[in-house]
């Protein structure tokens, strides 16, 4: 449980949660007073595939991965969460309470863990806000079968072209730069793209004149001939 000097900074950070924003006072009061902050070092488990699953989390710093072992052993990252994401909140309405996947740091990270039993308690207390928070789960769901669609139907350049894009902001003019908070492996886990096929497309992408890549920064040089490129 957090001690009094945390409870106002996190009743107000989950304000902007969209599983807390509609809750009133009393609820959230609930939520925070079971809830517990977790700090983690890098390379840290927060939670192992089939451990039993009684908590979901939302990060406060930091970041975390989400993935599955291969029969072969290969590492298969499902999902990148950063400040301000939860996850592991949908299997508290499965019927088998177990985590599908291990969650392990990338950075030294602060995370919030909240007890399933204590937000189902409230669901089951008030409909509107079980509808609220279904509907928004629902529209998170929309957004990750988008992000499936990306990955099974696009190659392997157009995944990672797409995904520099998001890194950009709107206005972003040419020349632009990113640098990846990431290493590139876990950057190619992510988007299902094999080590040695990560750094051909980078290559490419250099030898077409449209990005230059000096460690984690690449520099974008012709933003529209990225926007078209087609692969």
């Amino acid at each position: 449980m957090p001690d009094s000097s945390n409870k106002l900074s996190l009743t107000s950070e989950l304000r902007d949660s969209y599983l807390f924003a509609g809750m009133n006072a009393g609820q959230l009061r609930r939520v925070v007073e079971s809830s517990s902050v977790l700090t983690l070092v890098n390379g840290e488990q927060l939670f192992t595939r089939n451990d039993p699953a009684r908590h979901f989390f939302q990060v406060r710093s930091g970041q975390f991965k989400l993935f599955r072992l291969s029969k072969t052993g290969i590492e298969k990252i499902v999902h990148i969460f950063s400040s301000g994401d939860t996850f592991a909140e949908a299997i508290m309405f499965m019927e088998h309470h177990a985590y599908p996947l291990t969650a392990v740091a990338l950075t030294k990270s602060e995370v919030i863990a909240f007890e399933n039993e204590v937000f189902m308690e409230i669901l089951r207390e008030s409909v509107d806000t079980c509808f609220r928070v279904m509907s928004d789960m629902s529209m998170r769901l929309k957004m990750r079968l988008d992000d499936i669609d990306a990955l099974s139907l696009q190659n392997a350049s157009l995944r990672f072209v797409s995904y520099l894009l998001q890194q950009l902001p709107e206005d972003s003019k040419e020349p632009s730069n990113v640098r990846l908070t990431l290493p590139k492996s876990v950057v190619a886990s992510r988007l299902s793209i094999q080590p040695e096929s990560f750094s051909r497309i980078l290559h490419n992408l250099i030898k077409l004149g449209l990005i230059n890549v000096d460690g984690p920064d690449i520099r974008i040089n012709d933003l529209q001939g990225l926007r078209s490129f087609n692969g």
